[in-house]
């Protein structure tokens, strides 16, 4: 039995094995400067939020070279997991800012890991909205509420099957969620506020 073929075998997976290895380092990179550029958002550090997401971008740009050529890597756990991370990073600087949102296009990501980016970014546009309630800017915390509802009631139209967006069913609902809990804080807030405004005025 000839078994020359074996050597094409051989070729084809460390082509793959290599590009999976690169991938994994650019994956990296970019969860590691998406997760801190939320926290400089957090802490509004505009400049060092921008330069991490240029990082993450540089990642994302790393990663997806790698596995071009691989469409068995395309949609791994990994390169998902940091599409998914990466836009999250860019939803929530463009909704703390007041910039557009950025599309699955403008990123180069893959609409799946896109949404889900979409649906854990209201997770910290809730902890935006309860800081500026502590902070008593009630119109800007009312802003990021509507666009949280924009967003589950966006998601909410995604209906396809759990096995091609990856569960993203559960990720509305724990969206949906957190919208129902924000808008109980800020009512909450708005309440007490008039209340003092009443006992102001008397």
């Amino acid at each position: 039995m000839n078994l020359d073929f074996v050597e094409d075998i051989r070729a084809t997976l460390d082509s793959r094995f290599l590009a999976r290895e690169q991938a994994i380092v650019g994956s990296r990179e970019v969860i590691r400067s998406s997760a801190n550029a939320i926290r400089a958002l957090h802490r509004a550090e505009w400049d060092q939020a921008a330069s991490l997401i240029t990082q993450a971008a540089e990642g994302q740009a790393k990663m997806m070279a790698a596995v071009s050529g691989h469409a068995d890597l395309i949609h791994a756990g990994f390169v998902a997991d940091a599409a998914k991370e990466y836009a999250e990073a860019r939803i929530t600087q463009a909704f703390f800012t007041g910039a557009q949102v950025p599309t699955h296009q403008d990123l180069g990501v893959d609409p799946v890991p896109y949404l889900h980016g979409l649906g854990e970014a209201v997770g910290e546009m809730r902890r935006r909205m309860l800081d500026l309630l502590r902070g008593e800017n009630l119109a800007e915390a009312s802003r990021i509420l509507e666009e949280m509802d924009d967003i589950v009631d966006l998601l909410a139209t995604i209906d396809y099957p759990d096995g091609m967006t990856n569960g993203l069913r559960r990720t509305t609902d724990v969206a949906r969620s957190l919208v129902e809990r924000s808008r109980s804080d800020l009512t909450a807030t708005v309440v007490q506020e008039r209340l003092r405004e009443d006992l102001r005025s008397r």
